[in-house]
């Protein structure tokens, strides 16, 4: 069975990872769910659901003060790690190796095992500052995913935009989904 970590930061944009959870539930992938502290304030401002709703969508839920988790160590085999949204203290956290929680340490094991690492950075406009961070993250493997909607595939809602960033994440670890219309040559 495909094992996929999915890091919840406080960024904006918490209907992100809920879409990922059903995606991957969908999927029939296994999810190892991690929010930061301020994960859960930002989804009842943003969504008016709770921390709960999101848990609910995982098949095991870890403290994102508890170290000792399973997600912890590279031992823990897993396809990789999609942190969704990330912010931007998050990515910087990951960058430096900063693992005073589960969500950042649960990352840095991805990118030690050289396992799948995708952030969906949410923060705009960038300083060169974050652009660093960014680049070093990506010249550590990690694959940065920030939340762009195509064009192309003329959403017509909301869910449109989000499913789009959805299918692009998915693509990086290989799994099969129709949360998009693919580019196709104009005829």
């Amino acid at each position: 069975m495909r094992r996929i970590v999915i890091g919840v930061s406080g960024a904006s944009g918490s209907i992100y990872a809920y879409r990922a959870l059903q995606a991957l539930q969908g999927a029939g992938v296994e999810t190892h769910l991690v929010m930061s502290g301020q994960a859960g304030r930002t989804i009842e401002l943003e969504t008016g659901m709770s921390a709960r709703d999101f848990e609910a969508l995982a098949q095991v839920v870890h403290r994102d003060d508890d170290l000792a988790a399973s997600i912890s160590s590279g031992s823990f085999l897993s396809d990789g790690m999609l942190v969704i949204p990330c912010s931007i203290r998050s990515a910087s956290a990951i960058a430096h190796s900063l693992n005073s929680n589960l969500l950042v340490r649960a990352a840095d094991v991805c990118l030690k095992e050289r396992r799948r690492l995708v952030l969906v950075v949410r923060e705009t406009p960038l300083h060169l500052g974050h652009l660093r961070t960014l680049t070093q993250l990506a010249e550590m493997g990690a694959v940065i995913l920030p939340p762009m909607p195509a064009m192309y595939a003329q959403p017509k809602s909301i869910e449109d935009i989000v499913d789009h960033t959805i299918g692009k994440a998915l693509d990086q670890f290989g799994i099969e989904h129709s949360l998009f219309k693919r580019w196709e040559s104009p005829r």
